[in-house]
């Protein structure tokens, strides 16, 4: 035994064996001393052998041989002091293999044995680096208390002489990292973002340019399930942040862009508030160079842009909405003069899959992206129209009044485009030559507009009744009310639903009755001083004839009230329903408006008191002692004594008369008005027989 040992004695092996650990310590010591004494005689032969020795020991079977090798090396490394750097792989490594040991007091023995031997080798420890870093991550989720305490005391002391020496291999640490970033497990988490944190306090070591290869590992690890890992990588991740915006230069940002886009997305709201604050603060620093990466950005920002209650989810929409707004800023009239990298394509995609979100300032963001991409670059962005056209008509029905006033806001846009009629045509619409022709010089687009607009109100009566009156005066707003009017009215002249078109009649004269956006129109009406405007009180009229008292109130709209007194007497023919005495109920109380005074002072005029009183005394004649009886009575118990009316009529001798209806074949208009309602006659009648056959 003396032999297979030596240089050590059999005595001392058998004490550094012992189960007991005062016997081993003591062995340690005759071991240090002995060392000690090798290297002061320079028996670099006699060292090597004891060395041997205890990597057999601590390679051994029995786990008190193995404790002992590792005593015995520690001892070793103390005695050897600045020479440590020759022998450090025989000191080493037989020392990391023990922590592969399943009992759990050789591994905290191999801790506290590499301890002391790294305490002493210091740098030239990190030649084993990855052996060390790989020992002390597997450490970290050690299932013994004591095996983790004893690591971590290891894992403090590698970290100062790291950052201690000038000659860490930065890349050789991503690699390591790069390879566990990625797991599961809260303590190994935490054991590789400290060793980052630790890291990044280092002036000399530079992790930027490797970012990229392990920022989307740092985002999954800032959901783990542990607060204290979640608040250190937070805190990393600052860091990181705050060294991008001090050194832009050393980073690539659309490395690392898509793969915060992706986080951004993710369900956990830190990550998601990180990420959305990290691509904030790229845009700010990229620029135009971010462009290419718009859609990704839409992606990421246009679902956090709702209102939250609590605080933390209102600060991720205050980062998105900024950033939102930033990133349209970013296209100016600049960047859509020029060929850019902006990919409208994808861009137009990402908008179209968020037209329909749940969040009402989702869908208004993505329609106010649409407006102002039109905006600044419409001939590049019109050619996709057709993608978002359907959905941006279904968006009128939407619940939210800003949605569908910005929507409509978007589609009278689109409307006007210029180039419109390179992509859309009259004669690519399924319409009668006749309609055509009466909407020529109307931009097809707007055409195809109302022809589907129409369909939405027919397919949907709610929403006729509940927003009808809202579209048409907003669209009113936005385009000329005349060419809505006279393309509505053509087209619906021109359908065969005649209950639809009666009922959206009633509506359109509702507005042009009452709406202040529709006082240029209600002005050409009364004034008919243009061949135009005559036209387009033809083109109202015989689409009005659908609404017996629509076409009187644009009779009387327009001051011709020889020919509504003309129909007053035609109502003899009709069927007085309820909803017809209803539509002259409203007609009254209107002609009480401020819209009419003119009318009510023609009252004072001989050249038109006759047939006026003849069409208010023909509805007050019609109408049950309703309100509007009573009304209608008092005002026409105020007619003029006749020398008034004779006044009145000296006043107007000059102004022309006849005149602005020239050219109006009312005769035509008159049997045009009769054959219409015929028509609701006879589908009345049919309508009758199918109720009386249902009941038979």
């Amino acid at each position: 035994m003396e032999t297979q040992y030596a240089p050590l004695t059999a005595s001392t092996v058998r004490s550094l064996t012992d189960k007991l650990y005062e016997k081993r310590k003591a062995a340690a010591l005759d071991i240090e001393k002995q060392v000690r004494e090798f290297v002061s005689s320079n028996q670099s032969s006699q060292l090597e052998r004891v060395l041997d020795v205890l990597n057999e020991l601590a390679r051994s079977q029995n786990p008190h041989t193995r404790k002992g090798g590792l005593i015995g090396l520690a001892a070793a490394a103390i005695a050897l002091g600045k020479l440590t750097a020759n022998y450090t792989p025989q000191l080493v490594l037989p020392v990391v293999d023990c922590f592969a040991d399943a009992d759990s007091r050789v591994r905290y023995y191999a801790c506290e044995a590499l301890y002391n031997i790294v305490k002493v080798t210091r740098e030239a420890a990190l030649v084993h680096f990855s052996v060390l870093f790989d020992t002390l991550c597997k450490l970290s989720a050690d299932t013994d208390q004591n095996v983790r305490s004893g690591s971590e005391l290891l894992d403090r002391l590698l970290k100062d002489i790291v950052m201690s020496t000038s000659s860490f291999q930065v890349a050789e640490f991503v690699v390591l990292l790069r390879e566990r970033i990625y797991t599961k497990n809260s303590s190994v988490r935490r054991f590789l973002v400290s060793w980052l944190s630790s890291l990044s306090t280092v002036p000399e070591v530079n992790l930027l340019p490797y970012l990229a290869e392990i920022l989307d590992g740092l985002l999954q690890i800032l959901s783990d399930p542990s607060l204290m890992v979640r608040e250190l990588c937070e805190s990393v991740l600052g860091q990181f942040l705050e060294r991008i915006k001090a050194n832009p230069s050393q980073v690539d940002l659309g490395l690392m862009v898509n793969v915060l886009i992706f986080h951004a997305q993710s369900t956990d709201d830190l990550v998601r508030f990180t990420a959305l604050v990290w691509l904030q603060e790229f845009l700010t620093i990229g620029g135009v160079k971010m462009l290419p990466f718009a859609s990704g950005y839409m992606t990421a920002l246009l679902p956090c842009l709702n209102y939250p209650a609590d605080e933390h989810r209102r600060d991720m929409h205050s980062v998105a909405t900024a950033t939102n707004v930033a990133l349209m800023r970013l296209v100016d009239d600049d960047v859509a003069q020029k060929e850019t990298s902006l990919e409208l394509d994808s861009v137009i995609d990402v908008l179209k899959s968020h037209l329909q979100h749940e969040t009402v300032q989702t869908r208004v963001a993505v329609l106010k992206w649409i407006h102002h991409l039109h905006k600044k670059m419409p001939g590049k962005v019109f050619p996709y129209v057709e993608r978002l056209f359907p959905i941006l008509l279904t968006m009128l029905s939407d619940a939210s009044d800003e949605v569908v006033l910005l929507d409509l806001e978007v589609l009278s846009d689109l409307c006007q485009e210029k180039d419109s009629a390179a992509h859309v045509s009259l004669d690519a619409l399924d319409l009668p030559t006749e309609s055509k022709v009466k909407l020529a010089g109307i931009s097809p687009y707007f055409v195809k507009f109302a022809l589907s607009l129409l369909e939405m109100f027919r397919d949907d009566s709610m929403l006729l009744k509940e927003r009808g009156t809202l579209i048409i005066r907003q669209l009113c707003l936005l385009l000329k009310p005349e060419e809505i009017y006279r393309s509505l009215a053509v087209l619906l002249s021109s359908d065969r639903d005649i209950v639809f078109v009666s009922h959206m009649v009633q509506t359109l004269n509702g507005i042009l009755l009452t709406a202040t956006e529709l006082f240029p129109l209600r002005n050409q009406l009364k004034q008919l001083d243009s061949q135009a405007s005559r036209d387009l009180f033809v083109c109202l009229y015989r689409c009005w004839c659908h609404q017996p008292v629509a076409v009187v109130g644009l009779c009387l709209l327009s001051q011709n009230y020889a020919h509504a007194a003309q129909l007053i007497h035609l109502f003899t023919d009709m069927d007085v329903t309820v909803d017809f005495l209803t539509e002259i109920d409203r007609l009254v109380q209107l002609l009480e408006s401020p819209i009419f005074a003119y009318l009510r002072l023609h009252l004072l005029d001989s050249q038109h008191q006759n047939h006026l009183a003849a069409v208010l005394y023909g509805f007050l004649m019609l109408l049950p002692q309703t309100e509007a009886f009573h009304t209608l009575h008092r005002r026409l118990q105020c007619l003029p004594v006749p020398a008034a009316t004779n006044v009145m009529s000296e006043k107007r001798s000059k102004s022309p008369t006849k005149a602005k209806f020239e050219g109006i074949a009312f005769d035509s208009l008159l049997q045009h008005f009769q054959a219409v309602q015929e028509t609701h006659r006879h589908f009345n009648r049919l309508k009758h027989r199918e109720l009386l056959a249902k009941t038979a």
